[in-house]
């Protein structure tokens, strides 16, 4: 009976709080920083919450609490999983998952590098060693690759792996990557960020966070090392992961990796909160409404071409022939897309070898 009243009196004190965020809360549903949190509430342990006060989300005017297996959003414990609400979910119920990528959830680029598009089909992009090209080109934003590789011997191309990533948004840019190391230490910090050209310095630690100073850009630590989240508001969030070619890997697909450099590389999730319905780039075409994939399907390595359509002059260029990033014109366009990333694909599954799996909404 004790705990009834306690839940009884929580959520009361959930309906005070939700007209507070209802005054307050941001465009995208997120709490006023005013106001107190449930778990601060007299001295009492309550789950942390959110409003959805997005008119445009199916979770519009819904209070959704997080779940006794994961209170709050960001754990104190890196090993722990935290707080996800999504207002624009199916159930309009909070998940629990590990801040660092999926590599087998919509928007992930991992491995050699083997992409989920947002329409559920995975492929692969190969690119080129030491070249950039354009992973999501839309009229406010744009994000970049660089690839790093190399050609084992009696093979006709490159094995290639994402070492940087460039954003662009106004008149701003960001870059993170991985170093190049010979041999791989996990209590090492492996990663290299710089705004607007210059390097900044993110301190080591589990939730270290970075903001600019200029701009809503934020970057915190999901652990104390190689791990980031990268966050611009009602945009996008970029989950990183910074892994070395481990031997493993080495001797089941025979890289030939040298011994002075163990090819560190990103494994990425991007999580979008607006496109337009014009969007480009290798990832960023397969959110379109109208997008057929090309890969085939069934194959052991489904290959998405387009190196001459996406490449760009530099990690932080709009130049690729399809980015549409900064052109005259596109600035107005508000038509944007109900994205879903939540889905996974089953990598596991015995269609395919679990390479060529399709997962379509």
């Amino acid at each position: 009976m004790k705990a009834t009243v306690t839940r009884a009196s929580f959520l009361c004190l959930l309906v005070v709080l939700s007209i507070l965020v209802k005054s307050h809360g941001d465009p995208y549903g997120n709490p006023s920083p005013a106001a107190p949190p449930p778990s601060a509430v007299a001295g009492k342990e309550f789950p942390q919450f959110l409003f959805c006060n997005d008119p445009s989300t199916k979770c519009f005017h819904k209070v959704i609490l997080c779940p006794q297996q994961c209170p709050t959003f960001k754990s104190s414990d890196p090993n722990s999983k935290g707080c996800f609400i999504d207002c624009k979910s199916k159930n309009c119920e909070a998940v629990c998952k590990t801040r660092k990528p999926s590599c087998n959830g919509i928007g992930a680029a991992c491995y050699d590098p083997r992409f989920v598009g947002g329409d559920g089909v995975m492929f692969y992009f190969h690119g080129k060693t030491n070249e950039q090209f354009s992973l999501v080109s839309d009229h406010n934003f744009q994000i970049n690759a660089r690839f790093i590789g190399r050609r084992p011997q009696g093979r006709s191309r490159d094995n290639t792996w994402i070492q940087g990533l460039g954003l662009m948004f106004d008149s701003h840019s960001f870059t993170l990557a991985a170093k190049k190391v010979a041999n791989w230490d996990d209590e090492t910090d492996q990663l290299l960020f710089t705004y607007n050209g210059m390097p900044i310095t993110i301190p080591s630690g589990h939730l270290s966070t970075w903001a600019a100073r200029d701009g809503n850009l934020m970057v915190e630590r999901t652990v104390t090392y190689n791990s980031v989240t990268v966050t611009l508001p009602g945009v996008v969030e970029m989950s990183v992961n910074v892994v070395p070619v481990t031997k493993e890997d080495d001797r089941v697909h025979s890289y030939q990796i040298p011994s002075d450099d163990c090819f560190a590389h990103l494994e990425v999730q991007f999580k979008f909160f607006h496109l337009s319905e014009k969007v480009e780039g290798v990832l960023g075409q397969t959110y379109r409404p109208e997008f057929k994939s090309p890969v085939k399907i069934g194959v052991p390595m489904p290959v998405m071409g387009g190196e001459d359509k996406y490449k760009t002059s530099s990690l932080v260029s709009a130049d690729c022939k399809y980015c549409i990033f900064g052109v005259d014109g596109l600035h107005g366009a508000t038509q944007s897309l109900v994205l879903d990333s939540d889905m996974t694909v089953d990598c596991t599954s015995k269609i395919g070898n679990g390479r060529g799996f399709v997962c379509r909404r």
